[in-house]
């Protein structure tokens, strides 16, 4: 038999593996209780298909990005096997380049785009999984289709370091890039190196890759990406994904908090528009993690449990100032997915915790001017 992943590693390499079938649901005290998150993660697998798949309500459609999402959910409140089950659809619908359409609904592909940040999202949910249980199978049986997905989306990435946004269907890119996408891919790429590493097979194109990325995330933000200020993830996208970290990014986080933030009630999608969203609120809770600002956290985390349903569940938003949920009683498994996560990250127990809030866990990107300093000497 073929040694196992972590078997390859030198032993100071290895990462310390413990069963933790049982894992608890997370807890926020005062704010969300053990059984409460439980209820949440009840939701969300009660919206899963005998597929596998999780899609965003009762009869709407999936797509890679939330599905994922979902999936990490689950698996942090000690849903196993319905979050491998969630894997094992991904991994029978990838296409043979690596990529994943941009919506499916039970019977199929409902739109056929192919967005690189949805793509690059598995590596992040395979390594949050391998973080929550440690099987080095689920890892070895995995990998191939993380390899897969982040090739196909490094073959979006311009010279300058963007990743450009899609492929239409017939593999022809889109002509533009986007910020939030980018940041995310980053933080996907680091935990595509964090699985590489662990199984023994570098990927310094793959390392390379991620120092242009990130460099042109913190310093060319406005030359290259298409102009999306309006949407607050843009806003905290880039300290979440770990490109800005430290003073930078509670530096960036302060600046635009006026705009993006309904005081008392949460993050709104859209600067120009009174709707707050869970997830928006919940992203943004995890950012204020990472930046070290855990009381701007807490009370974000606070403000959205005002989205809560009785069934556990969460609505998709609420717009103002008539206070009605938006779109209309709209509860959303992603929504749900994103409370899970962010009261994990509050948490602080589950293994996978740390994964949007402790970037030290990950690999360190290169650093590009070191590296093109070193080229020319």
């Amino acid at each position: 038999m073929a040694p196992e992943p972590s078997e390859r590693l030198p032993g100071a390499q290895r990462t310390q593996h413990r069963r933790r079938d049982m894992l608890r649901p997370p807890e926020v005290p005062g704010l969300l209780s053990r059984a409460e998150a439980d209820l949440t993660a009840s939701a969300i697998a009660a919206g899963q298909l005998s597929s596998g798949m999780i899609p965003h309500f009762d009869g709407g459609t999936a797509d890679p990005w939330n599905h994922v999402e979902a999936a990490m959910a689950l698996a942090a409140a000690g849903r196993r096997s319905e979050a491998e089950a969630a894997y094992g659809w991904l991994a029978r619908n990838q296409r043979s380049d690596g990529a994943w359409h941009q919506y499916y609904t039970a019977e199929g592909v409902a739109q056929d785009k192919l967005d690189a940040n949805t793509i690059a999202y598995c590596a992040a949910g395979v390594w949050h999984h391998w973080l929550c249980y440690g099987e080095p199978r689920f890892l070895a049986a995995m990998w191939p289709v993380v390899q897969r997905a982040l090739d196909f989306v490094l073959g979006l990435q311009t010279p300058r370091g963007e990743i450009l946004w899609a492929r239409h269907a017939d593999g022809t890119p889109w002509p533009f890039a986007l910020l939030t996408g980018s940041s995310s891919i980053s933080h996907s790429l680091r935990c595509g190196l964090a699985i590489a590493r662990e199984l023994g097979c570098p990927k310094p194109g793959w390392e390379l890759a991620l120092a242009r990325l990130v460099h042109t995330v913190a310093h060319h933000s406005h030359e290259a990406f298409a102009p999306k200020d309006r949407f607050a993830m843009d806003w905290y996208y880039p300290v979440l994904a770990g490109a800005l970290t430290g003073a930078q990014a509670r530096a960036r986080l302060a600046s635009l908090r006026a705009k993006f933030v309904h005081e008392g009630v949460g993050v709104l999608c859209v600067s120009n528009q009174d709707w707050v969203t869970t997830a928006e609120t919940c992203e943004c809770v995890m950012a204020y993690l990472a930046a070290g600002e855990r009381d701007r956290a807490l009370e974000l985390f606070e403000w959205v449990q005002q989205l809560r349903e009785p069934d556990g569940s969460y609505l998709t938003g609420r717009a103002f100032p008539a206070g009605v949920s938006y779109p209309d009683g709209e509860r959303t498994t992603y929504s749900a997915a994103a409370v899970l996560l962010a009261a994990d990250a509050l948490c602080g127990e589950g293994p996978a915790s740390g994964l949007f809030v402790d970037l030290q866990a990950l690999p360190t990107p290169l650093d590009l001017d070191s590296l093109q300093a070193s080229a020319r000497d």
